[in-house]
């Protein structure tokens, strides 16, 4: 469905991939794309209850991104932000327990793949048979518990100690140049 989303300007929003859930190597304005055109791109994927908490979960993304992207913040952006990210974290909590357990999901092909061949250097390296064990998929979820969720709740106050983000971004210097 990315697929389908048309391209906005010459450096808005690119040409997706074929298959976005397989893209390697993606840069700040990749993710950025796929941002603003997910609230489309999900909507009415998934059965009620899924969808409005898939959608709802996107908006909150998008909000907290516009406010991480602020260029300049006052005590209200900065209070509200800090608003924004509770309910990011209280959303993604509820889309865990309800949408990601309602769903069983599986490594992608390419994710299989890679495993698979590490197994197989591992077991080459033991000394092992590594065809005689075929594993299947494993199953997948969504964890929370990473540092990147842990760090959501300090933006607020790094752009109070350090400044805004936008000192930190090379898009800015890379939109001048093309």
């Amino acid at each position: 469905r990315f697929r389908e989303v048309p391209t906005f300007g010459r450096s808005t929003i690119r040409r997706f991939h074929a298959n976005v859930s397989e893209m390697k190597k993606m840069a700040a304005r990749d993710f950025e794309d796929i941002l603003q055109c997910a609230y489309a791109v999900f909507e009415g994927l998934l059965p009620e209850p899924h969808n409005t908490i898939i959608l709802t979960l996107i908006y909150i993304f998008a909000t907290w991104h516009a406010y991480a992207k602020l260029r300049m913040h006052s005590d209200s952006t900065i209070k509200t932000f800090r608003g924004v990210t509770k309910k990011l974290g209280s959303q993604a909590r509820h889309f865990v327990r309800t949408t990601c357990d309602a769903y069983v999901k599986y490594e992608l092909p390419q994710e299989y793949k890679r495993r698979a061949h590490r197994q197989a250097q591992k077991k080459s390296k033991t000394g092992t048979n590594p065809t005689t064990s075929k594993s299947a998929k494993e199953r997948k979820a969504w964890n929370l518990a990473t540092y990147k969720w842990h760090s959501m709740g300090d933006y607020p106050d790094a752009i109070i100690d350090f400044g805004t983000t936008d000192s930190y971004s090379t898009q800015i210097v890379r939109a001048n140049f093309l």
